[in-house]
């Protein structure tokens, strides 16, 4: 068969049939009597081989040592191929974000468009000054999308620049809460409390919807973090969270004053004088845990939390009675 009836069956070019031949991959089993090369049905099949593993990512030289290297060992080219691959997807994936946000900024110019990549770039940067500044600069000057800004604040180690984060992302509106919301479901603890502290610090009613979801987080700190940006929110379902806080000794300075916040609403008072009454008659929770619990009703105001006192000021614990007695002095002198 002749090169031209072999290009029409195989798809491959005469030329590319030339070149492969100058590569030593095909070489034709004759010549006809004019001196034209003529290829066999071997020559034939070995065409579609090449044509086959260059489909996989092969190049001419790797098919080359795959056919003539009798201890070629396939698996460890196609591992490599994997790995090549992945690379690649890896890369085009990353640019493909790159692309999408840049969209995403809606570019007036190309001025524009550089800004924009810049900025994208100084988030990612090594520096922790270049990532600040990139962070205080995506609220001034073109716009950073949202996505890109929560990418770095879950990523961010450094706090200087994680609280630049928080703060342009304050400032983006509410569309970043369902992205931080998903950083809860990090595997990564460290992810999850840069995830709950930024939505913390997001307005409007998406994020406290998300932070009252958070309430029920597995993570401790997630469910602390939540209740703690809830409180002068005035979300009382808080509360318990906060009293649990008080009682494990974790952050529960910033509990009591979460708790005194939400107290400024008289049933919502009630209702936490009554939690810690009840916590407190509860016999594993421990003197130390008694005590912090008993100075927790200080900021509680109402009729319930005064009750509460007076009982705790008979209780068999001398500290939580003398604490509960002199609580109720200092409401009286008020």
């Amino acid at each position: 068969m002749l090169i031209g009836e072999v290009a029409r069956r195989s798809g491959v070019s005469a030329r590319m049939l030339r070149h492969y031949e100058s590569l030593g991959l095909v070489r034709p089993s004759g010549r006809t009597g004019s001196g034209y090369r003529e290829y066999s049905g071997e020559d034939i099949q070995r065409i579609f081989h090449i044509e086959t593993l260059r489909s996989l990512g092969l190049s001419l030289r790797e098919i080359g040592r795959a056919f003539d290297d009798p201890g070629f060992a396939p698996s460890a080219l196609v591992d490599h191929l994997i790995r090549q691959t992945r690379a690649r997807i890896a890369a085009e994936t990353e640019l493909l974000t790159r692309l999408r946000r840049i969209d995403a900024a809606d570019p007036a110019g190309w001025e524009d468009v550089l800004r924009v990549v810049a900025l994208l770039q100084a988030l990612k940067s090594k520096s922790a000054n270049a990532r600040q500044r990139a962070a205080l600069a995506s609220v001034d000057a073109v716009t950073v999308p949202t996505e890109a800004l929560v990418e770095a604040a879950l990523a961010e180690t450094e706090p200087n620049v994680a609280g630049a984060l928080r703060w342009a992302l304050a400032r983006s509106g509410d569309c970043g809460s369902a992205l931080l919301a998903e950083g809860l479901g990090s595997p990564v603890a460290a992810v999850r409390e840069r995830a709950v502290r930024a939505l913390a610090e997001m307005p409007g009613g998406e994020a406290t919807a998300h932070l009252r979801d958070a309430l029920a987080h597995p993570d401790a700190v997630v469910r602390g973090c939540a209740a703690l940006a809830l409180g002068p929110r005035g979300a009382a379902d808080a509360v318990p969270t906060l009293v649990d806080m008080i009682v494990e000794g974790r952050n529960d300075g910033d509990a009591v004053d979460a708790l005194s916040v939400l107290a400024s609403d008289t049933a919502t008072a009630d209702q936490i004088a009554t939690r810690l009454l009840d916590r407190l008659a509860q016999d594993a929770t421990g003197a130390p845990a008694r005590g912090r619990l008993t100075q927790a009703l200080a900021g509680i105001p109402g009729t319930r939390a005064s009750y509460a006192l007076a009982e705790l000021s008979r209780d068999v614990d001398r500290y939580v009675a003398l604490t509960a007695a002199y609580l109720l002095q200092l409401r009286a002198a008020g």
